[in-house]
């Protein structure tokens, strides 16, 4: 069955079988808001992150001539930008996403995504894949339905089969920024059929820039011309 009829009827089996509730905070989802799992307050209280901000990695500038953020960083990677701030709002979704089993919230996390400069232009979108054991555990791979969702709001073409993940690595989430670049070195491979294209790295959040800088490095190595990223959150600072 094509996957888009799968959610169709799996849309239906929620309304039936489930409250039409928010997955985040748990009141009720208003008619105007559609068959969305997140409600439109719960939407609007996530905190965008604003502009002006690095043309490359998408960190704040404050004023400053240069970034400090990406200066270290090697080339391959053209430009990252993230939707909203990763606070306690936007973490229950990422959350519900990755451990709960409720693949379909990654439809308002598109939304917020879709405004975002390297989707601009054409491009392919490539999810970060997941290592084969994770993926069975998980049953999904987040980051697809992240892609998959965005490309229907523009659509733009997914292609999950250019960025490889061989090695399996440890999770990320209690790492130090060294330790990050040491766990993921390496870990992606591409297909030649990267070369010459213009590429979307999609992915949940985006913390050091590590695993973004890995897979942009696999892509380039195959001969890709550009390769930009997307995630639905930043973690870093707040603005309040």
């Amino acid at each position: 069955m094509p996957f888009a009829e799968l959610a169709r009827h799996w849309r239906r089996a929620e309304r039936i079988l489930l409250p039409s509730a928010c997955i985040l905070c748990n009141c009720a989802v208003p008619a105007a808001d559609g068959e969305t799992l997140v409600c439109g307050l719960c939407r609007r209280r996530w905190q965008p992150v604003p502009e002006p901000a690095c043309d490359r990695c998408g960190a704040l500038m404050e004023g400053a001539d240069s970034c400090t953020f990406c200066a270290s960083w090697p080339p391959g990677l053209d430009q990252v930008r993230s939707a909203v701030w990763l606070d306690a709002r936007a973490r229950r979704a990422v959350h519900a996403l990755k451990y709960q089993g409720w693949w379909r919230v990654a439809e308002p996390m598109a939304v917020a995504m879709r405004g975002l400069a390297p989707l601009r232009g054409g491009v392919t979108l490539v999810p970060i894949p997941l290592g084969s054991r994770r993926r069975r555990r998980r049953g999904y791979n987040q980051s697809e339905r992240l892609a998959s969702a965005v490309a229907g709001l523009l659509g733009l073409a997914v292609d999950d089969g250019l960025l490889r993940r061989p090695r399996e690595t440890r999770s990320q989430t209690s790492l130090t920024p060294e330790e990050r670049a040491a766990n993921i070195a390496g870990a992606f491979e591409a297909d030649v059929r990267a070369g010459e294209q213009r590429l979307v790295l999609v992915d949940d959040v985006f913390t050091t820039g590590a695993t973004l800088l890995d897979a942009a490095r696999a892509l380039r190595a195959s001969g890709a011309a550009w390769v930009g990223a997307v995630t639905f959150a930043r973690a870093g600072e707040l603005l309040e």
